[in-house]
């Protein structure tokens, strides 16, 4: 009879992959440098440690995948860009993309893509009109404060240097009688080190 049939719970269903699990895949590469303020970061996005390894799985099996472009998956993970502009880098033409960050504000993930969609650079930048902070010794470099182009510009002149993984950067430079290498993650500042001169 069908009042006594139970009916067996289907499968749950995963939610859709979006900004926030997004969040957590750069969280989760930024706690190789800072893991204390990228747990702050998780917990903020109110989402355990299952939940941050479940995100970055199937962040990288998205990478992996061969079914769409790194243009195409930005675009379907953030949605519609929040700004759009055409740029010349040297004789390259390209456009770049910027999409809002929530845990940091003053911030945006940016994409620049070529005219074919192949993605050439993929970081986060300060925000359009948005206060950068204010770098005039090595002391200010606190983690998390800046992006590679504001310690670049404001330590010039300064030396790009190979990272350890696809997602880091490194600038090598000299402030105050120190040699000074800046690292990043995403293209925000994670860590500084630094040795006087002729040690």
């Amino acid at each position: 009879m069908v009042g006594s049939m139970t009916v067996e719970p289907g499968p749950r269903t995963r939610p859709p992959f979006g900004p926030a699990a997004f969040q957590l895949v750069l969280l989760r590469r930024m706690a190789d440098f800072q893991p204390d303020l990228a747990e702050e970061g998780r917990r903020r996005l109110g989402a355990s440690l299952a939940d941050q390894r479940e995100a970055n799985r199937r962040w990288q099996a998205m990478v992996r995948s061969r079914s769409r472009g790194a243009l195409a998956r930005y675009r379907s993970v953030l949605g519609p860009a929040d700004r759009t502009e055409h740029r010349r880098i040297g004789d390259l033409e390209c456009e770049a993309l910027m999409w809002p960050v929530p845990l940091w504000p003053d911030l945006r993930f940016e994409v620049l893509a070529a005219p074919d969609g192949a993605v050439w650079n993929e970081w986060l930048v300060r925000a359009p009109g948005a206060r950068g902070p204010a770098l005039e010794s090595p002391q200010d470099l606190r983690p998390w404060s800046a992006t590679v182009d504001e310690v670049a510009r404001a330590f010039a002149p300064v030396r790009p240097m190979e990272g350890t993984a696809p997602t880091r950067w490194r600038l090598a430079f000299t402030a105050q009688g120190r040699s000074c290498v800046a690292e990043f993650t995403y293209g925000l500042l994670q860590r500084v080190s630094w040795q006087d001169e002729g040690t």
